[in-house]
């Protein structure tokens, strides 16, 4: 027996975010320029393991960035 709930609020595995979408949230937070109604529209609709998993690769990319500049320069 299966019992249906009426809550609006989808998990998070239900929600609908575009990679584009997860990757410029992403970017815009690592920046540190972000409006506070986009925000709250990322909170809804983008996935939290999706951001998470961008957020790790977006730093370890910075890191090795910044990692070849310094080998470059010196």
């Amino acid at each position: 027996m299966s019992v249906a709930k009426s809550s609006s609020k989808e998990s998070p595995m239900q929600r609908k975010g575009s990679f584009l979408r997860t990757v410029r949230a992403v970017a815009w937070s690592l920046i540190g320029l972000r409006k506070g109604s986009e925000y709250a529209q990322d909170v809804e609709k983008l996935n939290p393991i999706h951001i998470i998993v961008v957020g790790l690769v977006a730093v370890f990319s910075l890191v090795l960035a910044l990692i070849a500049l310094v080998n470059w320069i010196v």
